[in-house]
């Protein structure tokens, strides 16, 4: 049975996509079999998923050829697999051009996510693609189904221009003059364990840190669309991580 949609659904939902470093993704064949690889992600600033991919692929092909996609995003954990949240997001694969700004800030953002990829992205053969949501089905787990909107899925980025420019700055300061404040969120708001932790992105709805391939998405209390406000939610933050 499906349920309404609800605040809750769509904050699950929204963190599986930004949370989540992999995930299964489906494409076309062009003999009209459906292929399923597994692929690194990362997030736009507005929480649509990336994917850098190569020409070389098999299911780049089908992509080039029929954009229509799906990626299965699963939390995982100990105990049946089948009770722990996760989303099948089904959209069309955009080609970025490297050149773009959309593009550079594809690159950017996916590096912060996935460090190792910096030994191949810019070989000729991969790409950047962005997969623009139709809709999504949620299993928060046994009894918890929701089908969600694009609206659901994507954060308004509307008056976040600021924030978006200043991200790699905000990220650099974080990781380089607070690393001691990284590690209070991941270990007293995480509930992970000290491990080197960093911040890979912010958006007007929180951020991530990442550590060993792991990722944890914690949310701000306000939205927050400026360096300041940014500044004001991470203080907010800190003074609850202090207190935990």
């Amino acid at each position: 049975m499906i349920r309404s949609t609800d605040e809750e659904a769509r904050g699950l939902g929204r963190a599986l996509v930004r949370a989540t470093p992999s995930a299964a993704l489906a494409t076309l064949s062009a003999d009209g079999f459906p292929l399923a690889t597994l692929t690194s992600v990362a997030t736009d600033s507005d929480g649509a998923p990336l994917i850098l991919v190569s020409r070389l692929s098999g299911h780049t092909t089908n992509l080039l050829a029929d954009p229509r996609c799906s990626l299965l995003f699963a939390r995982t954990g100990k105990g049946d697999p089948l009770a722990h949240p996760r989303l099948s997001l089904s959209g069309e694969a955009k080609v970025l051009e490297r050149d773009s700004e959309a593009g550079r800030r594809a690159r950017t953002r996916f590096l912060a996510r996935q460090p190792k990829a910096a030994l191949y992205v810019d070989f000729p053969d991969f790409l950047f693609l962005r997969v623009e949501p139709r809709g999504a089905s949620l299993n928060g787990g046994f009894g918890k189904a929701y089908e969600l909107t694009p609206a659901d899925l994507l954060t308004s980025i509307g008056g976040a221009e600021a924030l978006i420019e200043a991200e790699p700055g905000i990220l650099a300061h974080m990781n380089e003059d607070h690393a001691d404040t990284l590690a209070l969120f991941a270990v007293k708001l995480g509930r992970r364990e000290e491990a080197g932790w960093r911040m890979v992105s912010v958006d007007p709805e929180g951020f991530e840190i990442a550590a060993a391939g792991e990722l944890v998405r914690l949310g701000f209390e306000a939205r927050a669309e400026t360096p300041d406000a940014v500044r004001g939610e991470l203080m907010k933050l800190a003074k609850a991580a202090r207190a935990a």
